[in-house]
């Protein structure tokens, strides 16, 4: 019983401590009027105690505001890991027989544990109590969403002034700041909504002006956004490739290791556990792989250097540690869908995922939250980069795909080995059917997102971001050299950057259809069935290689039945090739469905997306090809419908 009461106040909820429908069951159970009593006392102090775990523990990961998740962390690393030491403290009493706990015959009072845990009481419930609520109808009405963005990036860029010790130009700024805040000070009452705003922009101009390009220059942010393109979006598509063959070269390493040492000890399969040290080895390699692509006498790639200095890639948990901010473009539903993404799952068989240390001025612009799109978007598209080269690569396979005649006149040992490879012709002639169905799904797939979707909304927002100077024809008189001005340079300030990089990135995860669970649930399931459709026939193929051995060679392992093994790889092959014909049925009617979809179609179009309280010159992201040019694409025809894709 004292095991049971510790154990519910350490946050597992038990039995014991809830309250009996009747007397009669706690008579029956052995328990008392005055137990009962101090029970609920217990049970009081485990609710709180495990409500506080649970909830500080989700805010702590998943709510969108600093604060909040800094408060929720503190509860839970201080107050709550407080009272776990002492529930411990007090078991290890029980347990060593004090005698400030044990009386005669080892009988352990009920009042004096209970009175230990009255104290936790009182605290437990200032912690679970909401006393502070915020109500939006309180908030100040002329302080509008757009000035509170505006009022929050002005103080996150003092902060990152102050904190990079700033010269004296940077000084000189934050002093025109301080001149621009006089401003608010002549403001009359009642405050007018336009006024403030006003007032508000001006100084974050001012700073923006005055301190932060200096400190932050166009350059430097579009530099690192097409890194970000190039590497996590996949712009450089050797990238892609060499990390996902490095990545299967591993796996496969790990599991001849596992296999050579199934011999020798009894756990050799617990050698399969993917470490972060191998991922990250594999990064590396992937780097190696990239530097001597280009060739000696190449010019060095600065862009390749910088990504090499920046990105990493490692294990995370099942969920990613970092919140999505949701907001305007990122609602809550789209968010958790984000957040519970399978797709990280497919390069190791474990979750893992790249990300990329920015640097400190940078974090201006680029959100932790905008990177995790980043990685999200990347492993999204990196799983059918690599379901589509695995699928490529059986072709490669010449002594499984294509066999030579022999001529006539031949042996008999000739037209045998003839007709044992008609034989095995005509049997795989389904799943090479199967597997060209399944590349043609994923080449127009993945052709219709890089070209139609990414590619057009990145060069939409890097049009936006760096402007191209208009071509000016013909020769200047001296009249037009006299008027002429400098080409107008639209720089934008690092919170309108900010805004429109997310709003871009923001488009771009729904336009790939990322937050749209009806669909990524059946392409994953797909690309699953695609992977253990390409490991049967590669086990097929080394089934073939050790039969031609033993019926050629005389090679005959006596631990293996290879025929029998045959026959069960051909009928998993069978069932494996159903699913992918299946998966990919499920997959075009996942797009149709949202294709007639309301509410899909409005989100597509951008509703929601543009603020009104937008400013002038703000990005507004361009039309792209709808869901239909994909359908279109993905018109198979009657060779993957009707019987002839049912045989």
């Amino acid at each position: 019983m004292l095991h049971e009461i510790l154990l519910s106040l350490s946050g597992h909820p038990s039995p014991l401590l809830h309250t009996p429908p009747s007397p009669e069951a706690d008579a029956l159970a052995g328990i008392t009027p005055p137990e009962r009593q101090l029970l609920s006392s217990a049970r009081h102090i485990s609710d709180l105690n495990t409500n506080l775990i649970a909830y500080s523990t989700e805010i702590s990961t998943t709510h969108s505001s600093t604060i909040c998740r800094a408060v929720a962390t503190a509860i839970s690393s201080i107050h709550l890991a407080a009272f776990q030491r002492k529930v411990l403290q007090v078991e290890e009493s029980i347990l060593k027989n004090d005698a400030d706990w044990v009386g005669a015959y080892n009988i352990v009072p009920l009042t004096a544990i209970m009175g230990e845990f009255q104290q936790w009481t009182r605290r437990l419930e200032w912690l679970w109590d909401t006393d502070y609520v915020c109500v939006e109808n309180c908030l100040p009405s002329f302080v509008t969403g757009a000035t509170a963005a505006s009022m929050i990036f002005i103080g996150k860029s003092l902060n990152h002034v102050r904190a990079m010790n700033s010269t004296s130009s940077s000084s000189g700024g934050v002093a025109h700041v301080s001149a621009k805040l006089q401003e608010l000070s002549a403001l009359t009452l009642p405050l007018e909504n336009s006024e403030f705003s006003k007032a508000v922009k001006a100084i974050r101009t001012s700073l923006s002006q005055n301190t932060l390009q200096k400190m932050l220059p166009l350059a430097k942010v579009s530099e690192m956004i097409q890194l970000l393109r190039d590497f996590f979006l996949l712009g450089r598509g050797e990238f892609a490739m060499a990390l996902t063959h490095e990545a299967d070269e591993r796996i496969r390493n790990r599991w001849r290791r596992a296999g050579n040492l199934a011999y020798e000890k009894d756990d050799g399969l617990k050698n399969l556990t993917v470490k972060d040290g191998e991922v990250a080895a594999v990064l590396n390699r992937t780097w190696a792989v990239l530097v001597s692509m280009q060739g000696q006498h190449a010019e060095e790639d600065d862009q390749l250097e910088l990504a090499r200095s920046l990105i990493q890639l490692h294990l995370t948990k099942s969920k990613p540690p970092a919140a999505l901010v949701t907001g305007r473009g990122l609602d809550v539903q789209a968010a958790n869908v984000l957040a519970a993404s399978p797709f990280r799952n497919m390069l190791f068989s474990v979750p893992a995922m790249l990300s990329l240390d920015l640097p400190s001025p940078l974090d201006m612009v680029i959100s932790p939250s905008d990177l995790q799109l980043y990685s999200s978007i990347n492993a999204y598209l990196l799983s059918l980069r690599r379901a589509h080269m695995r699928l490529t690569d059986l072709w490669k396979i010449t002594s499984l795909r294509r066999h030579y005649p022999s001529p006539r006149g031949a042996s008999d040992h000739a037209v045998t080995l003839r007709e044992r490879w008609s034989d095995r012709s005509w049997l795989l002639r389904s799943t090479w059917t199967t597997a060209s169905a399944a590349i043609f799904f994923l080449a127009e797939t993945e052709a219709y997102f890089q070209t139609e979707i990414v590619k057009t909304l990145w060069d939409n927002f890097h049009a936006w971001l760096v402007p191209s100077q208009p071509q000016r024809s013909g020769r200047a008189t001296p009249i037009d050299h006299h008027h002429s001005q400098p080409p107008s340079q639209h720089s934008h300030d690092p919170q309108t950057l900010s805004t429109a990089h997310t709003l871009y990135l923001r488009t771009l995860t729904h336009r790939l259809l990322l937050t749209q669970a009806s669909f990524t649930d059946q392409l994953y399931a797909l690309l699953q069935h695609i992977d253990h459709l390409v490991t049967h026939i590669h086990r097929l193929h080394s089934l073939f290689t050790s039969l031609d051995l033993e019926h050629d060679a005389g090679v005959v392992d006596a631990f293996v039945d290879l025929e029998r093994e045959q026959s069960q790889v051909f009928s998993s092959l069978h069932d494996i090739q159903l699913k992918v014909k299946q998966g990919i049925d499920n997959v075009v009617s996942a797009l149709r469905n949202l294709e007639s979809d309301a509410a899909f179609l409005a989100e597509w179009d951008g509703q929601g997306l543009v603020d009104d309280e937008g400013e002038e010159r703000g990005y507004v992201p361009c039309r792209v090809g709808g869901v239909d040019r994909l359908l279109m694409k993905l018109d198979f025809g009657s060779w993957l419908g009707g019987t002839a894709w049912e045989g």
